[in-house]
């Protein structure tokens, strides 16, 4: 069985449990709490030239750092084939119902293929499903969808994403200087709860930690849910302090809290707090780049993601065939100790 398809499974079956006991960093979350979905601007990517294929980018967080680099993938791939790129996402990455607006729009402009990462990997599925079915190309780059109706998803293996992140933050707490007969407890913050890709992340941590870690080292159980609005998760972060004064580490499961959490740790001076998250960010590679703290993350091949999307969509307009449906775009471990790493190097200059 495919080891994404594994990891999937592991998440319904097993995870399902944690989920339910998520603490939201801003409010209810609850479905009647949606942003305006009215009206989305589309932007083009490449020269638009009459009679060339019309590929549509609909991404999560259109104003992020993370998101950008995804952009430029995207827009270097357009430049380099024979194809019409437009752009488009949602403000906050629990706006499904924003995403299917975006997505009924694409058809009504008549789109001839679509790069999709969903917002919500399950409420999104019936629409992906039927757009799938009147034969369009439907990619997934970063987080898939719970559907088979897709022709490939590029993304990274998140499931052991998750687990070399707890296999970082064991080590940077042992560097940190941690006893395994002391007691410490790690928190972690996540961006919003309907994602697969964070789920596999968490899912991935806990797997490695219950497996690996000292008796008297925890995971506190409230996982801190931002629900779409980073902003919250410095007080969350400073309750969970409050609660749990031996609270020595902070896991960012996504690019958003991985932000806030390095923020927090800097502006409070707590070298006392190790910090293991996704990305890099101006906030996270502050921390990496400084002698004080302790600090890993995992950086994804996004760039990688998107150019591959618009080749694998152009490819399959064409009549191309696809014999896999996911491609483990990978991630590698940055720190002090990896910062001089070739591929390290290589994947920094893409962020």
């Amino acid at each position: 069985m495919n080891l994404f398809k594994k990891s999937f499974i592991y998440i319904i079956t097993f995870f399902c449990l944690p989920v339910l006991s998520l603490t939201s960093c801003s409010g209810s979350g609850s479905d009647s709490e949606k942003a305006d979905v009215s009206s989305f601007e589309f932007e083009a990517l490449s020269e638009i030239k009459e009679g060339r294929p019309d590929i549509y980018l609909i991404l999560k967080l259109i104003d992020s750092s993370y998101w950008q680099v995804i952009i430029d993938g995207a827009r270097d791939a357009a430049a380099d084939l024979d194809c019409n790129l437009y752009m488009s996402g949602t403000s906050n990455e629990t706006d499904w119902e924003g995403q299917l607006v975006i997505l009924e729009q694409c058809m009504e402009r008549g789109a001839d293929a679509i790069i999709l990462s969903p917002d919500d990997s399950v409420k999104l599925s019936p629409k992906i499903e039927e757009i799938y079915e009147q034969g369009l190309p439907m990619v997934f780059i970063d987080t898939a969808a719970n559907t088979e109706q897709f022709d490939v998803c590029y993304m990274t293996d998140n499931l052991l994403a998750g687990q070399m992140a707890a296999r970082e933050m064991l080590s940077e707490l042992e560097l940190m200087g941690i006893s395994q007969n002391e007691e410490a407890y790690v928190g972690i913050v996540v961006g919003q709860a309907a994602s697969l890709t964070i789920n596999e992340r968490l899912a991935g941590f806990y797997q490695y930690w219950t497996k690996n870690s000292p008796d008297k080292w925890h995971i506190i159980s409230d996982i801190m849910n931002c629900n779409g609005d980073i902003s919250t998760a410095a007080g969350m972060i400073t309750k969970s302090l409050e609660e749990y004064p031996a609270l020595h580490g902070l896991y960012g499961t996504n690019n958003g809290p991985s932000k806030e959490i390095a923020r927090f740790v800097s502006d409070n001076g707590r070298t006392d707090i190790a910090v293991v998250g996704f990305d890099y960010s101006d906030e996270i590679k502050s921390i990496i780049n400084s002698e004080d703290y302790h600090a890993s993350t995992m950086l994804q091949r996004q760039y990688d993601m998107s150019f591959k999307g618009v080749q694998t969509a152009m490819k399959l307009l064409e009549g191309g065939k696809i014999n896999t449906k996911f491609v483990d775009t990978g991630v590698v471990t940055v720190n002090r100790r990896t910062l001089g790493n070739p591929e390290v190097v290589s994947v920094i200059e893409h962020n």
